[in-house]
């Protein structure tokens, strides 16, 4: 089985955390996040991934290596040009006949059940299956209506409130098949939200929607990253921690490879990560501490990230909403 990841984002709300490393491969809870990705990945049965990205191409070589040790193909796939949510996919997959190819944003957390989405695509014979979660405040979203089977029956951009009972909304992962794309001729950007699923629909195809209670969450910036951490933590979302990053209680997470003076203190939600050091009197809320980075005697770290191998001097107080990297930016 195969997935596509969607990663041609700049990672501009992440900066400047995604001025040297790209966004997918920042680490999350221990690793970087696409690693995580592709163990849920092969966890559901997917054996090749294809991570669709922008011109940039480097950082990805521990991705590869990752994927080959739980067995799945990775293959890192640049674009030339931004070509949109779909026109990279779009580029890769038509005319090959595949089926129940899983599609997913590479900077969503998600848990949802990748395994049980594939079986519902394929009973119900659709051409696209999107996952949706619901929101309280329709007015902010894209909201998808459905029937009482499941069938999609209308995409609403951004409805008062009032105006539809529906209130669930694309959650940016999907199970399609590759004639999905047979209506849309061409090789530019495209794009799966404006024009590729309003257009299934309108040409008759059958869209089905499945409602999950399955965490979702954009990590898309610095308060939701770390937000992203707090779920894990705080078990709420189901994501594949590596051992070596062991729970301390409290929703305080510290690599093994990691010092950690025994008078510092570290409040929950909190992950310090490999390498990294935390010194004596340090005291840390709220913070996640990227592999490599130091935290002085006597630093004070609120709601903040600090970049791998940054340094935080003795004494000095960071945050909240900081982000410290090791270019000192």
């Amino acid at each position: 089985m195969r997935a596509v990841v969607l990663a041609g984002g700049g990672g501009t709300r992440l900066r400047p955390l995604t001025a040297t490393i790209p966004k997918p491969m920042i680490e999350f809870m221990g690793r970087p996040y696409a690693v995580g990705l592709v163990r849920r990945l092969a966890d559901a049965g997917v054996d090749r991934l294809d991570l669709l990205v922008g011109q940039r191409t480097d950082h990805y070589g521990p991705l590869v290596s990752a994927g080959r040790e739980v067995g799945v193909i990775v293959a890192v796939r640049p674009e030339e040009r931004p070509l949109d949510t779909a026109g990279a996919a779009r580029r890769l997959l038509r005319g090959r006949g595949e089926r129940d190819v899983i599609v997913c944003n590479g900077d969503v957390l998600t848990d949802v059940d990748y395994a049980d989405l594939v079986a519902r695509h394929r009973k119900a014979d659709a051409t696209a299956t999107l996952v949706l979660t619901r929101v309280t405040d329709t007015a902010s979203f894209g909201v998808i209506e459905c029937a009482p089977d499941g069938a999609v029956t209308a995409f609403i951009e951004k409805p008062p409130p009032g105006t539809t009972a529906a209130d669930t909304i694309n959650a940016g992962t999907y199970v399609l098949d590759a004639g999905a794309f047979d209506p849309f001729p061409g090789d530019g950007p495209l794009s799966f939200e404006r024009d590729v699923f309003p257009g299934l629909l309108a040409d008759g195809r059958l869209l089905r929607g499945e409602p999950s209670d399955a965490h979702w969450q954009d990590l898309g910036t610095p308060k939701r990253f770390r937000d992203g951490c707090r779920a894990v933590l705080e078990g709420r979302c189901d994501w594949p921690v590596p051992a070596e990053l062991e729970r301390w209680g409290g929703a305080v997470a510290v690599h093994q490879t990691a010092t950690v003076a025994d008078d510092a203190t570290l409040t929950g939600p909190c992950v310090v990560g490999a390498d990294a050091e935390v010194g004596a009197g340090a005291q840390l809320r709220g913070a996640v501490v990227l592999g490599g980075a130091v935290i002085g005697r006597g630093a004070r770290v609120t709601d903040s990230i600090i970049g791998p191998g940054a340094t935080v001097m003795a004494g000095v107080a960071v945050g909240p909403e900081a982000v410290v990297v090791a270019d000192g930016s």
